[in-house]
C-alpha cells in the first residue's frame, strides 16, 4: 500500500496585511428618512449609525475587492504573484457562476490562484479566515488572500423601517500567510439552521423565472413584494430586529469567550475587540457581558460605515489600525454572526 507524502505548510499562520475600501459616496440618515417613518435620533440610537456608503456604477464588488485587496498585498510586503488562493465571502455578487473570486486573481495579476467565492454572511470574513489558517499550515498554498466585500444597498429595501438604515457597501481585505508562532487561535464556529428564518432574503430569485412560476403553479406576480406605488419589488433583506438582538447579544457572547478560553486568553490580556458591526448595542452588550476592562480598544466603525456584513470586520480592523487605536502586533478578538444563522470567533495578533 502506498504512503501519501505528508503536506509541508508553516507551523502557524498570521495576519500579514490589511486593506479596506469605502465607497465615495456618503449617505447620511436624512437620506434614508426620505422612505421611512423615523427619526434621525431614532437610527442612532437604536443602531448608532450616523452615514453609510453606498456603491455608485463603477464600484462594483470586483472593484472594490480589488481596492481592499491591493492595499492588502501592499501592506503585506508581498507581490500578487505570492498569493496562491484567493477567497472571497459575499451574498450580493449576482452572478451565479463563475465565482467573483476567479475575476480578482486575474486581476491582481496572480500566477492562477486558487479561487472560490462562500457564502456565510456577516460570519464570512471569519469563515474565510479560518479556511486560509488551514491552507497556509497545510501547505497548499503559502500566502491567502481573504476577502469581504458587499453592495448591501442592491438587497436594502428603503421601505422596510427594520432595516433600511443598517446597510452599507464595502471591502476589507487580509493576507494570511506564515508564522513561527500562533498568531490566529483556534475558531469557534457554528450554525442555528432552525433560526434561519430571522434574518433572510424577501423572496427568492426563481419567483422571478417564468419556468419556475409554471412549474409551481403560479402563473401571476401576485405573491412578490410590491412597493407603495404598486412596483414588483426586487429581492431584499428583511429580519426579525428583537429576535436577533437577543440571540446576538446572549449566545455570541457566549461564543467569545469561548474563542478567548480556546486561545488561552483571558479578557485582561485582550488589546482590541473587534465584533461584526451590526448594531452598537449590541457590541456595547457584549463587551459588558464579557466584562472587557477599559484598556480594551472597542471596534465601532458602524457609526460611519454601517452593516457591511462579510466586510464590516476587516474594515474596522484596517480603521483602527490607520488611525492609530490600535498597533501591530495587538491580540484582538474577532467575531462575526448573522444571516444563517452563523457565526465565528477567534483571536488573531494584528498586522
Amino acid at each position: 500500500m502506498a504512503k501519501i507524502k505528508p503536506s509541508k505548510g508553516a507551523p502557524y499562520a498570521r495576519i500579514l496585511g490589511v486593506g479596506g475600501y469605502r465607497p465615495t459616496r456618503v449617505v447620511p440618515n436624512e437620506v434614508i428618512l426620505e422612505k421611512i417613518d423615523s427619526s434621525d435620533e431614532w437610527i442612532r440610537s437604536r443602531s448608532g449609525i450616523e452615514t453609510r456608503h453606498w456603491a455608485g456604477p463603477e464600484e462594483t464588488v470586483a472593484a472594490m475587492s480589488l481596492e481592499a485587496a491591493g492595499k492588502a498585498i501592499a501592506d503585506a510586503g508581498i507581490t500578487a504573484e505570492r498569493i496562491g488562493a484567493v477567497v472571497v465571502s459575499t451574498v450580493s455578487h449576482f452572478a451565479q457562476t463563475p465565482a467573483v473570486a476567479t475575476e480578482i486573481a486575474d486581476k491582481l495579476g496572480t500566477d492562477k490562484a486558487a479561487a472560490f467565492d462562500i457564502s456565510a454572511g456577516c460570519a464570512g470574513f471569519g469563515y474565510g479566515l479560518t479556511l486560509a489558517k488551514g491552507m497556509v499550515v497545510e501547505g497548499s498554498a503559502e500566502y491567502v488572500l481573504v476577502i469581504g466585500v458587499e453592495r448591501l444597498s442592491d438587497l436594502t429595501d428603503l421601505e422596510d423601517r427594520a432595516t433600511a438604515f443598517l446597510f452599507g457597501d464595502g471591502a476589507g481585505a487580509v493576507v494570511v500567510g506564515p508564522s513561527k508562532e500562533p498568531a490566529i487561535g483556534p475558531t469557534v464556529w457554528g450554525s442555528e439552521g432552525d433560526k434561519s428564518g430571522t434574518i433572510k432574503q424577501t423572496v427568492s430569485w426563481d419567483r422571478f423565472f417564468p419556468n419556475a412560476r409554471l412549474s409551481a403553479g403560479l402563473d401571476t406576480p401576485a405573491d412578490l413584494p410590491v412597493d407603495t406605488e404598486g412596483n414588483i419589488k426586487f429581492p431584499a433583506i428583511t429580519q426579525e430586529g428583537q429576535a436577533v438582538f437577543r440571540w446576538a447579544v446572549f449566545e455570541m457572547a457566549k461564543v467569545a469567550q469561548q474563542a478567548l478560553d480556546a486561545a488561552g486568553i483571558t479578557a485582561d490580556e485582550l488589546d482590541v475587540f473587534i465584533p461584526h458591526q451590526a448594531n452598537v448595542r449590541i457590541i456595547d452588550s457584549m463587551v459588558k457581558t464579557l466584562k472587557l476592562p477599559e484598556h480594551v480598544m472597542v471596534a465601532r466603525d458602524i457609526r460611519t460605515t454601517g452593516n457591511t456584513s462579510a466586510a464590516s470586520i476587516p474594515l474596522a480592523m484596517e480603521r483602527l489600525l490607520a488611525t492609530g487605536e490600535a498597533k501591530s502586533g495587538d491580540t484582538a478578538l474577532v467575531i462575526g454572526f448573522g444571516a444563517g444563522l452563523v457565526y465565528a470567533a477567534t483571536v488573531v495578533t494584528l498586522p
